[in-house]
This record gives C-alpha cells, structure tokens and sequence, in this order.
C-alpha cells in the first residue's frame, strides 16, 4: 500500500507538470478518423541562381508551376539535392532552391480539418499551396505543418504545392554559419563557412504528409510514467482543439500491450489523468535484457470520434554522482556518434540506410548514439525504440563559438528549438538525455547566461530527463549540466603517431574532470581517422591498423574507471561522413569505424569485440 501511495503521488507531480506544458506536434498515423496521403516522389526542381539569389522573389516563382519559369529538373523527395546530379555549382550551392507538385484531394475530405506537414527542410522554408501561403519554418531537422483551409483547395481537380528552401547558415541560425566571398583574377564566388565539420546537405529530406482530422481534433498527447517495484505509472495530458467545449464527456483513453491487447480501461477518463498498470513491462535497452528489449504500449485515445494511438515505453533514468541509472539499475553506454549521411541522398531519409545501420549497430554491440549533430528523422527514432537503443537527442546547436551566436536573436531560436525536439519526442523511451549544443565557446560571460538560460528553458519543460553539452567539461556552464561529455583526441590532433601518450592523458583528464565536478562522465568523442584499404606495419596515421591502436589504447584506460565513475563511451564516429572539402578531409570525415557503405574497417572489429564484452557484462537483467 505504501508502494502505491508513492507511485500516485508520482502520478500527481507528473500530471501538474504536463498541464503547463505547450502543444505538439503528432506524427502521422493512420486511424478509423484519420487519413494519409504520401506526398513523396519526384518533384519540379529549380535553384534561383541569380546573382542576388532573390530574383524568383521578385518574379513570384510560387504563383504559377514551376516549369514556367524556365529549365527545371526532377529531384526526389526526400533528398538531399547536392549530390542528386552531376552538377558542380549545384553540389555547393548556397540560396533558395524551388520544389513544387501537382496532387488531388477526395471530394470527402471536404468537410475534414486538412493538414500539411514536412519531416524537415534545411533550413528555411516557405510553402504556399495553390499559389497562397500557407506556412514558413526557420531551422532544419524538426517537422513543421500548417491547416490548409478549405477555401485554398480543389476538391474538384489538380492542386500544387510550392516549396522554397534556404539552405544559407547565419550568425542566428542552428547550425550558425557565414557566407564568405572569394574573387580575385576575374573570378567571383560565395562560399558556406562555418565551424561545423558535415556537408551543408539541404532540401526536402523527410516526407512529405497531408493529412486529415475531424474538425474536433486531438492536438497533442504528452506520457510520463513512473515505476515502483513492479508496477507502472502513466501520467497522460491530452490538449483538445476545434472546440470551445473542453469537457470530459467525450473522452476514453486506454491502454493496449505490444499484441493490441487492451490492458487497462479505466471507466471515467479526463483529458488529463493517471493509469496504474499492475505487473507491467518495461522498456530496457537490448544490452541491460536481450529477451524483452524495447517493450513498448500504446495509449489508445478517442476525443468526440477522433482517434489517435500514441506509442510509449515504461521506463525511467536518474542520475547520481557516478551512475546514469535507468529503471534503478545502473546503465553503461558503449556506442556511437552518428551522422544522417550516405551516398547520393545526402541527409535524405531512407529505409533501406536505416535498417542497415541499425543492423550494424547491433553488430557492433552498440546499445546507445548519439544524434550528432541535430535531431534524426522520427523514422530513425521509432526503431531505437523498438529495438532497445538509448538516444542523446541533440540539437543543431554544434559549432557556436562566438558571441555573435549567444545574441537575443540566437536564444530566442535554440529556445524554440529545444522547444521543437521536445515537443516531438517527448513520449519516447529510448530519448534519455538532451544534449543542447556540441562544443560550444562557453568562457565568457555572455556564454556562460546563454547556456544557463539554455539549460534552465530545457529543464523546466522537461524534468525527467537530464541534459548535457558535449565538449564543456569544466566550469559554470558544467556545474549547471547532468552529466558531463567530453571528448578526447591524443595521438590525433595532438601528439599524432604517439599512441604512448593516450593512456596518460586520459588516466590524467577523467578524474581531473570528475572531482571538479562530482557528476558521472561519459566520453562522446574519441578516434583518429583511416583511409578503408591502407595498410601499414608499423602503422602509421591514417592506417587502419593506425586507428585500432588509437582505439584500443583509449579502452585500456576506460577500463580504469567504468566502475567508478564514467558510464559512457562513444567513439567517433560510426561511418565515414562527407564534409566541406579541405586539405585535411580527403573526401570526408574517415573516423568511421565502418567506411560510408557501412562496412567494417580493422577498428570496426576492434570495436565489436568490445562492445560484445561489455553487452555480454551487462545482460542480467
């Protein structure tokens, strides 16, 4: 009885929370009130190369179809559009490139509320529906909708749709950027710059949905639960819109196992309300219980007919002063920082590329990455739940090393953005740490109330997960931070072919780091770069056997305090990458334990029968 009396009283805190927080944004699903159609496919495109890059402003490109206005070619969407041709100028352009396409309507949807909705464009957007404007997004890597009312459609034949997108970094955006100029000796151009070490992949990357609700709709679902001893909490917020009637008349929510079993239907229901479930399942990472990973319910809610099913995962984290612990039992991270990057489609979501790097994932003994350096497609995120995979979700946040990004512009837009992620993943179990930012320039006043605005605006929306910024391992700024990340690069950016050097600047740096700040570390970042196919004894930098040692002499002192006080390891990085070209960079980032097609090079192996150990330490749950 007293177990229960705390597990509600859980409840109650959890619900007063969630009535403060602001409306979301549902992912697509279909249901007996809703419908979907795929906008996907192959649209009209067009790049405004005009010196200005502003002339398709000037000349209207949205109020006729696209092909009006001169030459256009066909891009896929999703894509990235960089790499799509075989076009120079186009792989590097800076500006506004146009997207449009033709599509129809049912006559039946006429009397539905109709909605548009982008996975995410990078990194401006501006959409108009036959001709109209309908919505505009600043910032990349998150969805965006907006209603298209009724009077804008053709229910009765072809419909367009336009898309302008604005792939140029400035000093207030997430990743911040500059456009440099270059000419001289008769020639002129511009160039993307910035600090940030990934292509500048742009364009519609994730799907494209219209889709339909009854006029009375459900807006936004939030869940937090809770655990004590073998029974669950579901504290649950559901926001109503269409209405001025919000009563609870109209309201049943229920709960449903991974079969679609109904395991709990409490009688009376409100918009906002607790659920005990007896005996119940949680949601584990793979490596902490291999039989029953990724256990995942779905709460079931009809509001006046309008149904939507919401999918969530029993499980909770704390932090202590040396442990990240999840259900109460402590978790050690060994994974990845990743990257949205491959052949041809650039940033552009793909099944194929993400069933294969969850494949290779496991393989590795992987049980956790990281998002870096932006939030992954929500298609991504499903199967890290499903399949039992820890997330740090990050935000676009990488690079911002000056003042001139920490201005009242710059965090009123990280605000908005954290505000975007959490919203969006909010009911996600496998999301179990924020990270705002990745290496910011923190030793200044300034950006010292930046990250302290930053992190107390994540936390009030969120108190039931900790958060981080990778690379601020000392001072204010990390006093305010859950846990500490940090990354380490001996015998890489410093001291190169000096391997001898790793153990005693780590067996140096981790407890220096620890007792300045009596906070559980994880390392976020470590490797050194290979070139797939080079070979030498004894090695050399840029060898495969190069990069195994570098790994290999890092694990050695990681060994040292993982039953002290660091919980995590995460190399970097995954798979080779593409980045701007550089003298430095031969074609891309190559610290990937796996090349870009995701195969194994030597650190892969070295990395495998690693993670295999400490997965094989951990699975007695």
């Amino acid at each position: 009885m007293a177990g229960m009396c705390r597990l509600l009283r859980c409840l109650v805190l959890s619900s007063l929370v969630l009535s403060a927080l602001c409306n979301g944004i549902l992912y697509p699903r279909d249901s007996e009130s809703r419908m979907i159609k795929n906008l996907d496919g192959m649209w009209n495109f067009r790049a405004d190369d005009s010196s200005d890059r502003n002339q398709s402003f000037h000349d209207k490109w949205w109020t006729n179809p696209l092909s009006d206005t001169g030459d256009v070619m066909v891009m896929p969407v999703p894509s990235s559009f960089n790499d799509i041709t075989n076009d120079k100028l186009l792989r590097d352009f800076v500006g506004w490139v146009w997207y449009d396409r033709q599509f129809y309507v049912s006559q039946s949807w006429q009397n539905q509320r109709v909605v548009l909705r982008f996975g995410s464009a990078n990194y401006r957007a501006i959409v108009w529906v036959n001709g109209q404007e309908v919505m505009s997004h600043d910032g990349g890597h998150l969805p965006f909708e907006g209603e298209i009312i009724q009077s804008v459609l053709n229910f009765k034949g072809e419909n367009r749709v336009t898309v302008a997108v604005d792939n140029r970094l400035t000093s207030t955006t997430l990743p911040p950027g500059s456009l440099k100029s270059r000419s001289g000796h008769g020639f002129h151009y511009e160039v993307q710059g910035g600090h940030m070490d990934f292509f500048n992949y742009a364009g519609i990357h994730r799907h494209v949905h219209l889709y339909t609700t009854p006029k009375v709709y459900i807006d936004d679902i939030t869940i937090v639960t809770s655990i004590q001893g073998t029974d669950a909490g579901v504290a649950y917020s559901i926001v109503v819109k269409g209405t001025d009637s919000h009563t609870d008349s109209n309201v049943e929510v229920s709960v449903e196992d991974r079969e679609g079993k109904t395991v709990s239907a409490p009688p009376s229901n409100r918009l906002q309300g607790n659920i005990v479930l007896r005996n119940a399942r949680f949601w584990w990472p793979w490596t902490m219980k291999p039989d029953d990973p990724g256990y995942m319910y779905t709460l079931k809610v009809n509001i006046s007919g309008d149904v939507y099913r919401q999918p969530f995962g029993i499980r909770t984290v704390k932090v202590t002063s040396n442990q990240f612990q999840i259900n109460g039992h402590p978790f050690y991270c060994h994974g990845a920082g990743k990257h949205e990057d491959s052949d041809i489609r650039g940033k552009g979501l793909d099944y194929a590329l993400i069933a294969r790097d969850f494949a290779m994932l496991k393989w590795l003994g992987a049980n956790c990455f990281r998002t870096s350096h932006y939030p992954y497609a929500e298609e991504i995120m499903d199967q890290a739940d499903k399949l039992g995979f820890v997330v740090i979700n990050e935000s676009p946040g990488t690079a911002i090393k000056s003042t001139a990004n920490m201005g009242t512009v710059s965090l009123t837009h990280h605000k908005e953005v954290m505000a975007e992620m959490f919203q969006r993943d909010k009911n996600r179990p496998s999301v179990c740490m924020w990270s705002l930012a990745n290496e910011p320039a923190v030793n200044s006043q300034q950006a010292e109330d930046y990250f302290k605005d930053l992190i107390k605006h994540t936390k009030d929306m969120d108190h039931t997960r900790p958060v981080t910024i990778p690379g601020v391992g000392s001072g204010p700024v990390a006093q305010a931070l859950d846990v500490i990340c940090v990354g380490s690069w001996y015998a890489w950016s410093h001291d190169i072919g000096h391997t001898e050097v790793i153990q005693l600047g780590v067996n140096s740096d981790l407890p220096g780091t620890f007792h300045a700040n009596n906070k559980p570390i994880m390392v976020t970042a470590y490797g050194a770069d290979a070139v797939a196919g080079f070979h030498q004894e004894p090695s050399v930098a840029y060898t495969e056997e190069y990069q195994a040692e570098v790994l290999s002499e890092y694990h050695n002192s990681f060994d040292k305090y993982r039953s002290q006080f660091l919980v995590g390891e995460m190399v970097w990085n995954f798979a080779d990458f593409m980045t701007f070209e550089d003298y430095l960079r031969p074609h891309g980032n190559r610290k990937g334990i796996l090349t870009r097609q995701r195969q194994p090079k030597r650190a892969g192996h070295v990395i495998r029968e690693r993670y295999l150990m400490l997965a094989n330490q951990t699975s007695h749950m």
